[in-house]
């Protein structure tokens, strides 16, 4: 891996403080193998695949060039007292999982889902279960595979 991959990272401002503990996991990941990387934030997790989706969709404008060869979601949904929290986990998780086989890109799927605060953080912390460098890692071995089956562009 080198310089010449480019990932966008799409980061969910709801619960922004563990979703930043998530970013901090996924950065260390991509840099450690010198990735280059966009960072952009929407306002939730049910917004994360429209973004993933309007990046390729502006990449199709481009002539076909990818402009990111993969992409990394994280994002944080915790359980409250309404049937909201199933919607978002499920809705987010297969909008993902729709987009990267229709599409075939490379996606590491770091949003989060926990009961509590303390899951949250226990997920979210490089120092922990570290879920946020797990999904950059993700994205890296989605690519590789990628290339193992020549698929092109990236």
């Amino acid at each position: 891996m080198s310089d010449d991959i480019h990932v966008l990272i799409v980061e969910a401002d709801f619960y922004r403080d563990i979703s930043d503990a998530l970013l901090e996991g996924a950065k260390e990941v991509l840099d450690k193998v010198g990735a280059q990387y966009e960072v952009i934030r929407v306002p939730g997790c049910l917004e994360i695949p429209a973004a993933v989706r309007y990046a390729i969709k502006s990449m199709e404008f481009m002539g076909g060039r990818r402009r990111y060869d993969a992409y990394v979601a994280l994002g944080c949904v915790i359980r409250g007292e309404t049937s909201h929290y199933d919607t978002v986990s499920e809705e987010s998780a297969r909008a993902l999982m729709d987009i990267s086989t229709e599409y075939c890109i490379a996606i590491g799927n770091g949003i989060i889902t926990c009961e509590n605060n303390e899951q949250a953080w226990e997920r979210a912390l490089k120092d922990k279960k570290n879920k946020g460098g797990g999904a950059a890692q993700c994205a890296l071995d989605m690519l590789d595979l990628k290339e193992h089956f020549g698929l092109f562009p990236r």
